[in-house]
């Protein structure tokens, strides 16, 4: 008996022995050794797959950003395409007491909760692929309805008048990347007669499922023009399937164009695919952002969106030398200047949201030293435009502007770009035909607003089994804010037959408009309105006066939603006669100062950084009082 007793000690001593050194040699992934005690954090990654060049890519610049840290080491893991797997994965590395977990996914309906569930408890970056609701503390990744856009615009130019007949092989179905890649090339085929979309297949974004689901397609349908695969290894496996059946003349375009082995930048060099977009893969950023998020650092955005570029036979080899240079980048500023000069064109002042913004900016420029030039717009596009130009006269180091409307720029962005004057926008977006004519944008998502007001509404209205009629205060007619706002709303109620928007009325974001919009509206429909939805809290409140005013009470005869969470709107809110604030942060300038710090050192900005914002109840207003800013 004690024979056995001490053969199972020792049994006990040996499995305590292999999991210290297991847990050890965990922590000492990706660089050389260093003692347990030296190791700060413990960085998780969760990859659905290591098949495509792109995911390979994305662990190498992982590693080659961590290698420069001693202190920090990661835990690498493959779920070999299978989505529980991956589950379980994200388990296992929770168990091994990570600090921070970065996952890339193929399927976000089957993950989401699981990357909810550990957002709960540690941060969680999402790269590449997206994630569907809010529980997370950042996505990267890039414009995938940009990108579809894109190559919608080059399938147009490869067809030419002729046209001809188009499949599309797409990733995994009901993935967010997917549905908004397909809408951005829907969206720029529109209304082209010449151009037929023959098939949508799914190939899961691997490429032997692709060339079986070509294979396919081509037994019904063996005309094929062009092939649009929304990733790369896709569009290697079509290109296998068409050379597999003779067919020599069909053009096909992917997406990511990483440098590696079967990476869409040779697949282009060696005339397999007509061209590919490249998709960032983020690592190198995550990193950097993970080690800001652990150390508490303020400002990390919501989302960083990354720039896509178009890669073609013509300019493959250039893009290839340009890979091998970076990040190896002079700076664009003098080194003899030692005061930047920026130009920042506000779109006016409006709302007390605006001169929060206002505020912030110039804050930001006076605590870092830089000279601030500052040109009131008073919303006008001719005024913003004569600002811009008189910057560049003034040979500023970076401009940076609100636009009132979102087109009508292309020509004064490129005389900054003729004068080597980077642009930055700030709160809102412009819409150009050359989308590098402007370097980043610091800001809101929108839509994304748009559809958390929109998410609130359905589900305290949703279940009441009634109509629900609903008028919309919209913003400047033109401007992003408004455009993007809208759309988010409609996209999400659009999907309930219950709710109605019976009127939509065009304000500009001032308390007047909504006051007046809100009584015209009340003139007409009277009780019939039982939620207001405006784009802006100095809208909201204007309504909620006229309502007074008509004899009915803001949030109880009617709800209002509202978007901006300024400090007014949250006093209405946790009195009552407001129901539902999302945030739009407009204490963007320390972020502004970042990217103009950032760009001095030549490093190259995201496309995109989205700021983290909130949203507000009547309960969780009254708490959020205490602290406000604005």
């Amino acid at each position: 008996m004690t024979s056995g007793r001490a053969k199972l000690a020792l049994i006990v001593f040996t499995l305590f022995i292999l999991m210290v050194s297991f847990i050890s040699s965990i922590r000492g992934t990706s660089g050389q050794k260093v003692p347990k005690d030296q190791v700060q954090y413990l960085v998780g990654v969760s990859q659905p797959n290591l098949i495509e060049p792109w995911r390979i890519v994305m662990n190498e610049e992982i590693k080659r950003e961590v290698a420069r840290h001693s202190d920090l080491r990661v835990i690498f893991t493959d779920a070999a395409n299978d989505s529980k797997q991956q589950t379980d994965d994200v388990h296992k590395l929770m168990g091994y007491g990570i600090d921070l977990l970065i996952i890339s996914l193929d399927d976000p309906i089957l993950l989401t909760p699981t990357i909810a569930e550990v957002y709960a408890k540690i941060p969680v970056i999402v790269l590449g692929r997206g994630v569907t609701g809010y529980d997370y503390t950042l996505y990267i990744g890039t414009d995938n309805r940009l990108i579809g856009s894109k190559a919608g615009e080059y399938v147009k130019q490869l067809l030419g008048p002729s046209g001809g007949s188009i499949v599309e092989i797409q990733g995994v179905q009901g993935s967010p990347t997917v549905e908004e890649r397909s809408l951005g090339f829907r969206e720029a085929l529109a209304g082209q007669d010449n151009l037929r979309l023959l098939h949508t297949v799914y190939a899961d974004w691997q490429r032997d499922r692709a060339e079986d689901e070509m294979s396919a397609v081509l037994m019904r349908s063996p005309r094929i023009d062009l092939v649009f695969a929304q990733n790369d290894a896709m569009a290697l496996g079509a290109s296998r399937a068409l050379q597999r059946s003779g067919l020599q003349d069909v053009r096909i375009i992917g997406v990511d164009g990483v440098n590696s082995e079967n990476g869409g930048l040779p697949l282009v060099k060696n005339g397999i695919l007509s061209g590919t977009f490249t998709s960032p893969t983020g690592g190198g950023e995550a990193i950097r952002y993970a080690l800001d998020i652990l150390n508490k650092e303020k400002g990390i955005p919501k989302k960083v969106i990354l720039r896509s570029y178009r890669i073609t036979p013509d300019n493959a080899a250039a893009f290839e030398q340009r890979l091998a240079s970076y990040p190896a980048i002079s700076s664009p500023f003098t080194e003899e200047r030692h005061q930047l000069k920026i130009g920042f064109a506000q779109v006016g002042t409006e709302s007390g949201w605006r001169l929060a913004h206002t505020n912030s900016v110039m804050a930001a420029a006076k605590e870092e030293g830089f000279e601030l030039l500052y040109e009131n717009a008073d919303q006008s596009q001719a005024k913003q435009v004569e600002a811009i130009r008189k910057f560049i006269q003034a040979r500023v180091d970076i401009i940076v502007f609100s636009p009132v409307v979102k087109t009508g720029w292309d020509q004064v962005l490129q005389e900054a770009k003729q004068a080597g004057i980077p642009v930055i926008l700030s709160d809102r977006e412009v819409k150009t035909e050359d989308d590098s004519l402007w370097t980043s944008y610091i800001g809101s998502d929108f839509v994304e607003e748009g559809r958390r007001a929109a998410r609130w509404l359905l589900q305290e209205l949703g279940s009441r089994g009634r109509k629900v009629q609903i008028v919309e205060l919209q913003g400047t007619e033109g401007s992003d804010p408004a455009a993007g706002r809208k759309q988010g709303f409609e996209e999400v109620i659009g999907n309930d037959f219950n709710f109605q928007l019976i009127e939509s009325l065009k304000g500009d974001f001032t308390l007047e408009s909504g006051r007046a919009l809100m009584s015209e509206a009340l003139q007409r429909r009277g009780g019939d309105i039982q939620v207001v939805y405006a784009h802006n809290d100095d809208m909201a409140l204007g309504a909620m006066q006229a309502i007074e005013r008509f004899g009915l009470q803001p949030g109880k005869d009617i709800v209002i939603i509202s978007i901006d969470a300024t400090k007014t709107a949250l006093k209405a809110l946790a009195t009552g006669k407001l129901n539902f604030v999302v945030e739009c942060n407009p204490l963007l300038g320390p972020q502004l100062m970042k990217a103009v710090k950032d760009h001095k050192e030549g490093k190259e900005l995201p496309m995109k950084i989205i700021t983290s914002e909130g949203v507000f109840t009547q309960d969780s207003a009254k708490r959020e009082l205490q602290s406000r800013e604005y």
